[in-house]
Formats: structure tokens, sequence, C-alpha cells
């Protein structure tokens, strides 16, 4: 037994990080400090003054665990990849967590390409970015590769010059053909030089050559070339546009600022400033932030940002003092290998950077506040709708059960489950039924929740147990409940003539309610879901039974050769097309095996495709039930 009090005595006075778990053993918390003692003790003081969110926490700590570290610095990395790896529910949570792309000029080529890379590697090519808009990523390496005739393939130049023929972008003047030597590398390394400058913020030589050749074009009376040069300049144009900032500095820079409401929902918007122009920005939506001051979520975002993140500016910009500065800058330059700074400005250009960025932040925050809104009406609103309707505490967590089968063949059940409104797919579960012969709803359904509510590893209850049906199914789910000394409430999902909910039937009564309500647009989606889930689960087991048998029915082809026939020829189509010298080649198939397949899909007669009996065998007898 875990003891709390005898726990603390043994707290070392030294550098870590500590993890705070519930009775469930989930990890709930996870934080760093300097001396692991007195932090850890904090938390436990009565009448030590604590935020709401960190009071909540407290009270579910069953027991914690702690690691020493060297340092503050090794703590703070290591909080950093514990809090990403553990994602625990009270810890301020970056919610987008995604990489960033970037332009790869491959300059340790002899002739280099222009690539979209996801992350910057050690392999001696020139990087641009990251940015945040991938579609203008894949655009304007699309503009480069136009404007100065890059090549695409991957041919190892100069090694395989004059091996090939051309590809399609020569033909339609979009390459020099460098791999027919149709170009030198002199030549090309300037037109590779000029993308380079392109990317570095230098548009006005590109519109001046592509100007230039235009007029060129118009003169010589190639109307469709000059259009094509005229288009290339608009790209031009929107690109330069796209990066409005321009300053005096031509220092790498974020812009962050912070956005937050009273629903327990920030936003952070961040401006990428790149040699001195905005290549980008991005909002990222905090969660766990109602008692956070502005530095504490500062705090959180920027360790969880800039560890993810293979780039670090120079000078990272904000509006508030973060809690911990010197130790996050000492982490920053760290990952960057020179100095990074955390500055506030009090006026000036950095300080109109850091108002569009707040301007931003508000701006995306309040309308995202609405959508939140209509989508909680949506789903949380529908499950206390539901609640209400029906009398009970909480209908949070919904499980739906269906039945699909052919006249009792491959008889298999569903079940779906939803929180909070929505589908959580993680906890759908599948299931063979093992012991009904037939076309028996209710003894099938019997056997599926017996095996769903006797089975330890399903923990978690729903609220309301919502049944595809009406009083039968209803009673099925009583009886098996009442025997497992189980009380959850029973709703029957009832269909009217056309197979569209009606209502529910609950206690021994039918509550209709109105269609346009969001409780009747939750449980019809509910409904659908329970049936779509079995009805694929079924046609899957169906289409495998039925490629399977085939194979069954034919003399000398048992399990094994089965499975490496649709290994070697991948589906029954190829099989059958096959001569028999072909299908002798796959693994463990003789020649007179080999002749038996051939034979049994070539010298049938045209009348007689009833004569063969398959035996129906069911190949997935071996396959655990899928639960």
């Amino acid at each position: 037994m875990f003891s709390i009090e005898e726990e603390l005595k043994k707290l070392p006075h030294t550098p870590g990080v500590y993890l705070m778990h519930d009775k469930n053993d989930q990890i709930i918390y996870v934080g760093k400090a300097i001396d692991l003692y007195n932090r850890v003790h904090q938390y436990f003081q009565v009448g030590y003054k604590r935020s709401p969110k960190i009071e909540k926490m407290v009270s579910h700590i069953a027991w914690f665990e702690y690691i020493i570290c060297g340092s503050e610095i090794e703590a703070l990395v290591l909080e950093c990849n514990l809090i990403k790896e553990h994602h625990p529910h009270y810890n301020t949570m970056l919610t987008d967590d995604k990489g960033y792309p970037y332009i790869q000029i491959t300059v340790n080529e002899d002739f280099p390409r222009i690539l979209y890379a996801h992350q910057m590697k050690r392999d001696h090519s020139k990087y641009f970015g990251p940015y945040t808009n991938s579609r203008a990523v894949k655009d304007t390496i699309e503009l480069l590769r136009k404007i100065y005739n890059i090549r695409t393939c991957n041919r190892k130049l100069p090694r395989d010059i004059g091996l090939e023929r051309p590809c399609l972008y020569y033909q339609i003047n979009q390459c020099k053909a460098p791999c027919q030597g149709y170009i030198s590398k002199e030549a090309y390394a300037e037109n590779i030089e000029k993308a380079i400058a392109f990317l570095n913020g230098h548009y006005k030589p590109v519109l001046k050559d592509l100007n230039d050749k235009m007029m060129e074009y118009a003169g010589e009376m190639e109307f469709e070339r000059a259009a094509e040069m005229r288009d290339l300049i608009e790209s031009v144009k929107h690109i330069s546009e796209k990066q409005r900032v321009d300053n005096n500095s031509t220092e790498d820079r974020d812009v962050i600022a912070v956005a937050s409401n009273n629903m327990n929902e920030g936003v952070i918007s961040i401006f990428f400033i790149r040699g001195g122009k905005m290549l980008g920005r991005e909002h990222f939506h905090m969660k766990g932030v109602m008692s956070e001051t502005y530095g504490d979520i500062l705090n959180a975002f920027i360790k969880q940002y800039y560890a993810a993140t293979p780039y670090l500016p120079k000078e990272i910009i904000v509006e508030h003092e973060i809690t911990d500065c010197g130790l996050v800058e000492e982490y920053l330059s760290k990952r960057r290998g020179n100095q990074v700074k955390i500055t506030i400005p009090a006026k000036g250009e950095k300080m109109q950077l850091l108002k569009l960025a707040r301007d931003n932040a508000h701006l995306v925050l309040s309308q995202d506040t609405e959508k939140l809104k209509r989508e909680q009406e949506r789903t949380v609103g529908a499950a206390k709708e539901l609640a209400n309707l029906i009398g009970v505490p909480s209908a949070r967590r919904l499980e739906a059960f269906d039945i699909s089968h052919i006249s009792g063949y491959h008889s298999v059940a569903s079940m779906v489950v939803f929180e909070d409104g929505k589908a959580k797919r993680n906890d759908y579960r599948k299931f063979k039924l093992k012991t009904i012969d037939g076309p028996d709803d209710y003894a099938s359904m019997r056997e599926v929740l017996y095996r769903r509510f006797s089975d330890e590893r399903f923990n978690i209850y729903p609220d309301i147990l919502m049944m595809d049906g009406g009083k039968g199914q209803v009673n099925i789910a009583l009886e098996v409940l009442n025997d497992l000394h189980i009380d959850i409430p029973v709703c029957g999902m009832v269909k009217d003539d056309h197979h569209r909910t009606r209502g529910l039937y609950y206690n021994n009564e039918e509550i209709e309610f109105p269609a346009n309500t969001q409780a009747f647009n939750m449980i019809t989606r509910l409904q659908d879901e329970a049936h779509r889930f079995a009805i694929e689960y079924h046609r899957s087991l169906r289409s495998r039974s039925q490629v399977h048998s085939i194979l069954d029915d034919i003399p000398g082809i048992g399990d094994k050769r089965r499975k490496a026939l649709l290994a070697y020829f991948k589906d029954i189509a190829a099989i059958k097309n096959a001569d028999a010298t072909t299908l002798s080649m796959a693994p463990g198939m003789t020649k007179d095996a080999a002749k038996n397949v051939y034979d049994f899909f070539h010298k049938e007669s045209p009348t007689s495709g009833n004569t063969k009996q398959r035996n129906n065998k069911q190949a997935d007898n071996k396959q655990t039930d899928n639960k």
C-alpha cells in the first residue's frame, strides 16, 4: 500500500522530475523541480495557495514517483519528453503537434534539385524554413522549377548522363536536360543561385528576368510563351505579397502572443520572421489554461513547440514574462548551438509585430469559441439532453450493439462507443459469435453482452446501454445485467417501418421526441454507426471465407499451399489467370498441385458451374474472436 506521507519523507533535495498517478495508474501530471523534496511537499501542504486546477489534480493523486536528474536543465528536458510521451491530463497541453516542411536544395550534388522536406538532415543540403503552409511550399517549389528549369528526376548525375532519353519536362521546356549534357554544370549552378536568392526574399531580379522574357516572346509573336511568363510573374507577386512584414533587421525571429477565454481554452499565435521577412504564421490551441498565468502558458508552449521543431530562431519575442525564463533560454540555446534570447519589447517595430500576433490570436479565439459552442451543443449538449429526457444522472458514455448475419451464417456483433456525444473509435469492439447457430438475434445478443460485461478487460461501464431494438432487446440486456449484478440503465432505439429512428424504449414505455433535437440526431448517429460497423465486419469475414473456400475445393491444396498462393499472387484473379508453370513457382507448390489448380479454373464445363459444391469451411476458425 502506497503511503503518501511516508514517501514524502524519502524525497531527496536534488533536481528531478516527478510524476503524479491516479487510482487507475494513469499519469495525470508531470513536473520538474530544482529541489524535489520542497516542490512535491508543496502539493500536500495544508493551506498552501494553489490554483483550482492544481487543487483538483491533487485530489486525484493516488501515488507518485520521481526521477533524479543531474541539473535543473536536465530535469526540464526530461519533463518535456515525458509530457510529450504521456500527455498528462493536468498538464497544459499543446493540441497541435505537427512538424513543418522545409525547402531543400541538394547543393551537395553536381546538378542540385529542389525538394519538399519534412525535416532537416545533416546531408550537406541547404534548407529553407520551416514554413507553416505546406501548400505554399509545394507551389513555391513548382514555381522555381518552372522559372529556372530545375530537374525533378532522381538520376545520379553526371554518372547517368546519356544513359536514358530526356523526360517529359524537357519536352515542355521545364528542364534543360542535364541528364543529356544539354546544360553545363556552371550554367545550371547559376540558376540554382538565383533560386536561392529568391528563397532569401530577393524577388525583384526574378521579376525583371521574367518581364524581359515576356517582352521578348511577345516581340517574336510567341504569344503562348509570353502568356506563360505573365502567369509566372503573377505567381511570383502572389508569393512575395504573402510576406508583407518588412523590417530593417535580417535576424530570424519568432513572435508569440497569447489569447485565452473563460472556457479553459487558449490560442497561441506565432509569426515566423526569417531574414527580415514574415515567412508564415500559425495558430495553436492550448487546453487547460483556466487558472494558468500567461507566463505559465508561454513556458509550456515554448518547451513543447521548440522541443519538436529542428530549427530555432536567434530571438523569440513575447509579451509576458515567462516562468523560468533564464532556464528556458539556456535549454533553447543548447538545442540551437548558440544563444537564443527571449525578449519583451516595450515599443517600436517589435512591439508592432507583437500587436499583430496578439490581434490574430484574439481573432482566432473568438471564431473558435463560436465553433466550440456549436460543437458542444451538438455533442455534449446532446448527451445532457438525453440524460434529462429519460431521467438519469449522466449520458456521457453510451454503448450500442448490433448483430449482423445472413440467415445465421457468419454471425457477428459490433459494439460502438460514444463519449460526450462523439464516437470514441478506440473503444469499439467486434465479436464473432461462438455458441449460436442460426438466425437468433436475441440469443446472439445475450452471448455478446455476457462476454462484454463479464470480461475484466472491459473495465469501463457505460452510463446508458443502447440496444438496437425495442422491448425484446431491452429485456435481454436487463436479464444479462441482472445475472451479473450490474446496474446500468438500458434504452432501446426504436425504428419505424422505414428503418429510421423513431424514439426510445425505456422503463417499459416508448418515449417519442422531436426529430429536430440534438439528442435525436445523436441517437440516429449512434444507431447508424453500430449498424455500419457490424456490416463492415461481417462483409470482411464473408469475403475472406468466400476467397478461401474456392481454393479449399482444389485437390492437393491445403492450408499452407492456399496461404502461399494468396501471398504469391495476391488475389484469386491472378491465380486463375496463371498457367501451370507459373503456379508451380509459388513456395511449396509442386507440378501436380499446380496442374490441379490450373485444371480447376480452366477445365470446368460452362454448364457445370453449380456441380462443385463448396464446403463453406470457415477459414478463420483458428483466429481469435477479435474482441
